[in-house]
């Protein structure tokens, strides 16, 4: 069933998706507090959570109301709700980047939230494990 959300999402269009993991202690708070302002920034869409609740990886998706009039407008809430995502995600603790590590996408937001040490450690670790940046290049960090 899990393999199908994301089929039975792409059929409905544009869905702003987040690979996120917050500590599995604070995934309920973290639902509630982040779907009350995702509606505000985007208000009538839907939330699909899905994930590996055990380690706290969430899939959070915000989708278009299936009633909406266009499904190119929806595009437009892409920006404002990344950013009411990714504060809570901080508050809680977690990382706007989870099982799928950090794409090309989020590499400015992530250099909003981590410090400078860690900054320094991804850029180590990817080093150590691809010297030659052949596995994903360019995805991990800049």
């Amino acid at each position: 069933m899990r393999e199908h959300i994301p089929l039975a999402q792409a059929e409905e269009g544009l869905n702003i998706k987040h690979d996120i993991a917050v500590p599995i202690s604070s995934i309920g708070r973290f639902i509630d507090e982040t779907d009350a302002i995702v509606q505000q920034a985007a208000p009538g869409a839907r939330m699909v959570i899905f994930g590996h609740l055990g380690d706290g990886n969430l899939h959070y998706t915000t989708c278009r109301h299936p009633r909406a009039s266009t499904r190119s407008s929806f595009s437009t809430y892409q920006t404002p709700v990344n950013a009411v995502v990714y504060e809570p995600v901080h508050k809680h603790r977690g990382s706007i980047s989870a099982e799928h590590w950090l794409g090309h996408l989020k590499v400015d937001e992530a250099m909003h939230y981590k410090s400078p040490v860690e900054v320094r450690l991804m850029l180590a670790l990817k080093s150590a494990l691809d010297p030659d940046n052949l596995m994903n290049p360019g995805k991990v960090v800049r």
